[in-house]
């Protein structure tokens, strides 16, 4: 039988995992010195509620609801063959143009940074952002390009056996972070 992904342990909880989102919304605000042209645009799948969620955490200080974005990297991806034979492409969406814009571009686990590229490829198809920023939950080992997050929950050095997984209750039914490691079934 192929190898699974079992739970190793969980590294955040939910009242923590609250806490590092709280914490991203505030280095965010405190890097550009506010909400002037700042956008939040979330990679599917966990990137979208991880950039609602420094919405709402943003809001809470500031009493300004950000813009958030949803962007779909499905056809900038470079293993595109290898994920489905047929993959399912769905909107991108962004509430206001991105040119001027400081965007941050939000996803739940940085590893390889080939996400990130195709991000970047795909975010440039819709406008010219004055900068764009990277927030990640969790920012584990092995990148395979030179990709760097501005803002990180937590570094966590894992191995090629591992897997980090950030799960929200929007997407996943619970809110936490939890290391998943490749075992053989019997």
């Amino acid at each position: 039988m192929p190898p699974t992904l079992q739970p190793k342990k969980t590294i955040l909880d939910k009242k923590q995992l609250r806490r590092v989102i709280r914490r991203i919304a505030g280095e965010v605000l405190e890097r550009d010195g506010g909400t002037a042209d700042l956008m939040l645009v979330g990679i599917r799948t966990r990137g979208v509620p991880f950039a609602e969620r420094l919405a709402a955490e943003i809001e809470a200080m500031e009493g300004v609801r950000v813009p958030v974005g949803v962007l779909d990297i499905t056809l900038y991806r470079d293993d595109l063959s290898t994920i489905a034979p047929q993959p399912v492409v769905r909107a991108s969406r962004f509430p206001e143009p991105l040119d001027g814009r400081v965007v941050v571009l939000a996803d739940d686990v940085l590893y390889t940074g080939r996400t990130i590229r195709a991000a970047l490829d795909a975010l440039v198809d819709y406008g010219r952002p004055r900068a764009v920023r990277l927030a990640v939950v969790a920012d584990r080992s092995g990148r395979e390009l030179p990709i760097q997050a501005d803002f990180v929950g937590l570094s966590v050095p894992t191995s090629t056996d591992e897997h980090v997984e950030v799960r929200f209750a929007e997407t996943d039914g619970a809110d936490d972070v939890r290391i998943l490691e490749r075992r053989e079934e019997p």
